[in-house]
C-alpha cells in the first residue's frame, strides 16, 4: 500500500480539501479496472475513492473524454449485438381523431392525442 500512498500524496488538493484528479491520473485508475481480475470496487479502495467515482471515470473513457494508457494484462471481452426486433407500427389516425392498433382479431382504439410512447408500448405488448 506504500506505493499507492506515495501516489495519492502527489494528487493535488482543491481549496475545500478534496483531491483534484488530473485526467491522466483518472485514466490510469480506469485502465487498472480493465486488467483481468481487477474490479471497480478493489481499484477504488486502492485509491481511496468511492466506486461510483471510478464508474463515472469509466463512462468518461467510453465517451472518449479520457485517453487510457496501455497496461500489460489488459484484456477485452468480445461483444455481440443483437439485431433490433421490428415493432409493428400503428395505423395512421382516422378522420375521427382515433388511432386503431390492430393485431390479428384484436383492435385497440386510442384517441389520436395519445402520446406516441404510449402507443408504442401498447404495440410492443401486442407483439408475440
Amino acid at each position: 500500500m506504500g506505493a499507492t500512498s506515495e501516489f495519492l500524496a502527489r494528487v493535488p488538493r482543491r481549496a475545500d480539501g478534496k483531491r483534484n484528479w488530473p485526467p491522466e491520473l483518472k485514466a490510469r485508475v480506469v485502465a487498472e479496472t480493465l486488467i483481468e481480475g481487477e474490479t471497480v470496487n478493489v481499484v477504488a479502495k486502492r485509491y481511496e475513492l468511492i466506486p461510483s467515482t471510478v464508474s463515472d471515470w469509466r463512462r468518461m473513457a467510453r465517451q472518449g473524454k479520457l485517453v487510457l494508457p496501455n497496461l500489460d494484462g489488459m484484456d477485452f471481452v468480445s461483444v455481440e449485438i443483437e439485431a433490433p426486433v421490428p415493432v409493428a407500427q400503428p395505423l395512421a389516425a382516422t378522420s375521427s381523431g382515433m388511432v386503431d392498433v390492430i393485431k390479428g382479431n384484436v383492435t385497440v382504439r386510442l384517441d389520436a392525442a395519445t402520446p406516441a410512447t404510449r402507443i408504442a408500448e401498447i404495440v410492443q405488448a401486442m407483439a408475440p
